[in-house]
Formats: C-alpha cells, sequence, structure tokens
C-alpha cells in the first residue's frame, strides 16, 4: 500500500501546536519560551496553507471564466 506523504506532512502542523502547547502547560519557570516558536511555525504553516489554497482557487476560478467567455 502506497502512503502519500502529502497525506503525512499535514499533520506535522497540528502536531507543532500540540506540542507547544503541552509544553507551555507542563513546563516550569524559563524553559516555557522554548515551546513558543514551534507553536508560531505551527500556525504560521496553516495559515500559509489556507491563503496558497484561496490564492489558487481564485486563480481557477478567472481560468474557468475566461474560457467561458471566450467560447
Amino acid at each position: 500500500m502506497k502512503i502519500n506523504k502529502g497525506f503525512i506532512l499535514s499533520f506535522v502542523a497540528p502536531c507543532m501546536i500540540l506540542i507547544s502547547a503541552t509544553g507551555l502547560i507542563f513546563r516550569d519557570g524559563t524553559k516555557k519560551i522554548f515551546y513558543l516558536p514551534i507553536g508560531l511555525m505551527g500556525v504560521s504553516l496553516i495559515l500559509e496553507k489556507d491563503l496558497r489554497r484561496k490564492l489558487d482557487r481564485k486563480n481557477i476560478l478567472k481560468k474557468i471564466k475566461f474560457y467561458q467567455k471566450v467560447k
């Protein structure tokens, strides 16, 4: 059975956020700050994927409208 790498990599960002949240909750003292960057990277990955998806959909819709006008 072949596993798609994109499918596995889609779980990376939520796992990063989960690790960051558990680190911030259960770690004591000054070591909490070390978990903040991994959480921010997880959030930025999710936002970047969402923005890219919206832009791709918008471009596809423009192409469809253009070809409908040509015919």
